[in-house]
């Protein structure tokens, strides 16, 4: 493509994406393919010791998954991404470079489950550990950091609240300590949101969810914006000093910008292997072709939904940042111009039990645990993906045991209204 800026709309479809030179095939093929011939012994060579850029196996590269990975760097505005096998492996594959043992990072307490799991318990098997704080409160996120601190890490719309992060405030906080600011764009996709351009220094992705819109392929994907000077106070001495592996290689000093995300690829796949399948890397590029469209419809539904919930008697809360009533709304109309997305929460009246009975009521709502798709989707968080959070824990995320988590779909809105009254009738009798 030419060096005249292109428009999301059309770099949705069209970044990463080039006509096959073998077969002419206009759009890009799945490469299922373990290994690439080399030219010769000479050319091998240059591309084991990184001189070179081309493909060697593909659980390090494939043309598939190189093509996904530039489209969404792209429309995030980064320098580069890796793509991974799911939107946890992301999360590690983010902190891998970063990371020491006796380091930490401070974490947002509005997160997905999964990843609050991920945070307080697993990564310690790896000597790193996250304090957890509330981000709406900046005094408590800087006092919360120490000498062995990171990153910093927050959603831009938290899951399962639909609560926004204000990002640039953050990033402020990140500065002044040195570290990265890490935000999960799962929710805003890039159309909505575009962290780089408020501050922050790394994007991840679960793929699985908007940007394939179709419930079909697990993946992440992490983005580098290319800023970050990896050198500075020693504190990443993985990008910044030899690596063994490598023949005393600095990958900072070698590829600059570009350090984070050669390391992702010529360290973090190779040895921790969590790489995305080129079938999942083509059905996540079809997807992100209609991504503008269906997030339009997604916010679109969205607002009209929560507007009718807020106005049930049988509702005593909707979290939507994009009703005029959200503490959050001021926000998401500064940094979210284009809507609050389409994940939220309301709390019945009846409880735990009247939560459990709307989501064996639905119809057109699927019960599952996932969000992103075209379809609605409905789960109860308190007794699925944050059950194995304490109470408090629980609350700080948004997932009390009264709400349910909406995910709105692109179906017409009002079936889905119609459907939600049905469903409440039965649940609260």
């Amino acid at each position: 493509m030419s060096e005249t800026p292109h428009g999301f709309d059309t770099l949705q479809i069209h970044a990463g994406a080039r006509p096959d030179p073998a077969t002419g095939a206009r759009q890009t093929p799945i490469y299922q393919n373990t290994a690439y011939v080399f030219r010769d012994a000479e050319h091998a060579a240059a591309l084991f010791n990184l001189q070179e850029v081309g493909y060697i196996y593909s659980r390090l590269t494939n043309p598939t998954v190189s093509a996904l990975q530039e489209r969404v760097a792209t429309l995030e505005g980064g320098v580069g991404a890796v793509a991974t096998s799911s939107g946890h492996a992301a999360q590690i594959m983010a902190l891998f470079p970063l990371m020491r043992p006796g380091d930490n990072i401070v974490a947002s307490t509005r997160l997905y489950g999964g990843t609050v799991t991920q945070f307080s318990h697993t990564i310690k098997r790896f000597g790193w550990s996250a304090t957890f704080v509330d981000c709406d409160d900046l005094a408590a996120v800087e006092a919360a950091a120490d000498a062995n601190t990171k990153a910093i890490f927050a959603e831009s719309i938290a899951n399962p609240g639909g609560y926004v992060h204000d990002i640039p405030a953050l990033a402020e906080v990140a500065g002044r300590l040195g570290v990265p600011l890490i935000i999960d764009n799962t929710s805003a996709t890039p159309w909505l949101c575009r962290p780089f351009d408020q501050g922050a220094t790394l994007v991840v992705h679960s793929t699985t969810k908007y940007l394939s819109g179709n419930g079909t392929s697990v993946g992440g994907i992490i983005v580098d914006s290319g800023r970050f000077d990896w050198t500075a106070a020693g504190k990443f001495p993985s990008l910044s000093e030899p690596e063994a592996a490598y023949h005393g290689l600095k990958f900072h000093e070698t590829f600059g910008p570009m350090a984070y995300t050669f390391h992702g690829i010529a360290v973090g796949l190779r040895d921790l292997g969590m790489t995305m399948a080129p079938m999942n890397a083509f059905q996540t590029l079809l997807g992100i072709e209609t991504l503008s469209l269906r997030m339009e419809r997604h916010v679109a539904n969205a607002v009209k939904v929560a507007e009718w919930l807020e106005r049930d008697p049988r509702v005593t809360r909707v979290t939507y940042a994009g009703l005029p009533s959200s503490p959050y709304n001021d926000r998401a109309q500064r940094l979210y111009p284009k809507g609050a997305g389409a994940l939220f929460t309301f709390a019945v009246k009846g409880g735990y039990d009247a939560c459990v009975r709307l989501v064996d009521a639905v119809e057109i709502f699927s019960h599952v645990a996932n969000l992103g798709d075209t379809r609605s989707l409905i789960i109860h968080s308190a007794s699925t993906t944050h059950r194995q959070l304490t109470p408090e824990q629980q609350k700080a995320a948004g997932a009390d045991p009264d709400a349910v988590r909406l995910s709105i779909g692109i179906e017409d809105a009002d079936d889905l209204i119609r459907d939600l009254d049905q469903a409440l009738a039965k649940a609260t009798g």
